[in-house]
């Protein structure tokens, strides 16, 4: 196992500058997810760390080794990709012990690692089929075990799951799991669904542009995002915006009107802030409460209901406001709700989109 540190990590293709001077510490063990945006970086960056790109500038260090001018197969890394890239005329047991036998590895210690794999895996029985037998599940685990008999010091996963269906990601994301807390090697893993972020995540690196808008633990992201991209990308559904402006502004609170002329507290440690300053207050769609008698009044648009919990959206004035109900609440289209914004579970973000530190 390994560690891995990235200092003013860059990479240009021609003009156009991708990476913009990533500064980033993986601990020895540690899952991390990179996730952002189509274009913002993120399987830029693994390949990268890889060695399938060569940086523009800056150091990556692998397992307290400089790795810049080494190759993919000496970093010490093994990556599983998006698409399975199987050899379709050999079996399960060919496909794994491909890459040692190209390495020149022993019979007997390819056979005892190829073996291990598959046991961790629990895919022992498939050993002798052909691709072409496997479900597409089955198939990611053989990419995986092919990663695995390599015994890396860091494990590098570029959106896996992206080619199965939503039941299949699931129990892959269970997979995985398991996988790391058996193995507990370092792993860096890229996807651009969410979900698989918060459920599988030590940390998250949220990229956007080519930089890093915030690190941290899922549960971090999401009840302390940095700024209005990260409130923005973490959580489905996605945060409220109302758009608005500082009435008063302390340490110890903040009161703004919003574009509608309500008034709402927040609790945040607004001193930095003025009367007249244009803000954003963001609030999560479970947070917004109905059924007080006093609060802002929204019109209902749409409601799904998906029997555990119901999503309603609604009309504040011309912001579109999401709401997550219980399961056996179901509003009608056109009806008036009256919401609670709860001062101590709102977020609020300056002009720039920077967010006020929460009490």
């Amino acid at each position: 196992m390994a560690d891995v540190r990235l200092t003013g990590v860059t990479k240009r293709f021609g003009t156009t500058e991708v990476l913009k001077g990533i500064d980033l510490e993986i601990a020895d063990g540690e899952f991390v997810v990179f996730v952002g945006p189509s274009g913002c970086g993120k399987s830029t960056l693994l390949r990268t760390i890889a060695g399938l790109e060569e940086a523009s500038g800056g150091q990556i260090e692998i397992g307290g080794r400089t790795v810049n001018d080494l190759s993919p197969s000496d970093r010490g890394i093994a990556m599983v990709f998006q698409s399975y890239a199987l050899y379709p005329h050999m079996s399960v047991y060919e496909n794994m012990a491909f890459g040692l036998k190209l390495a020149k590895a022993d019979k007997a210690e390819i056979d005892r690692r190829v073996r291990a794999a598959a046991e961790t895996l629990n895919i022992t029985d498939y050993l002798e089929r052909k691709p072409k037998a496997l479900s597409g599940g089955q198939r990611q685990r053989v990419a995986i075990g092919r990663a695995i008999v390599r015994e890396p010091e860091v494990f590098l996963f570029d959106e896996p799951l992206s080619n199965l269906d939503a039941a299949l990601r699931v129990r892959m994301r269970y997979e995985f799991a398991s996988l790391h807390e058996r193995l507990k090697t370092t792993m860096i893993y890229v996807t651009h669904d969410q979900v698989e972020a918060m459920t599988l995540a030590d940390r998250i690196v949220v990229l956007n542009g080519g930089i890093i808008e915030q690190v941290g633990a899922p549960m971090e992201l999401y009840e302390r995002p940095r700024n209005l991209f990260v409130a923005e990308f973490i959580g489905s559904p996605k945060m409220n915006l109302i758009p608005g402006e500082i009435i008063t502004a302390t340490a110890k609170g903040a009161t703004v009107k919003t574009a509608q002329g309500d008034t709402l507290k927040i609790a945040v440690d607004a001193s930095a802030a003025k009367a007249g300053d244009a803000v954003t207050v963001g609030i999560r769609p479970e947070h917004l409460a109905t059924g007080a008698k006093t609060g802002i009044k929204a019109s209902v648009t749409f409601a799904e209901t998906l029997g555990h919990a119901t999503f309603a959206y609604a009309a504040y004035g011309d912001t579109a406001l999401t709401l997550q109900l219980p399961g056996d609440v179901r509003p009608k289209t056109a009806e008036d709700l009256t919401l609670t914004v709860p001062a101590d579970l709102a977020h609020l973000f300056d002009a720039n989109g920077a967010a006020f530190d929460r009490l």
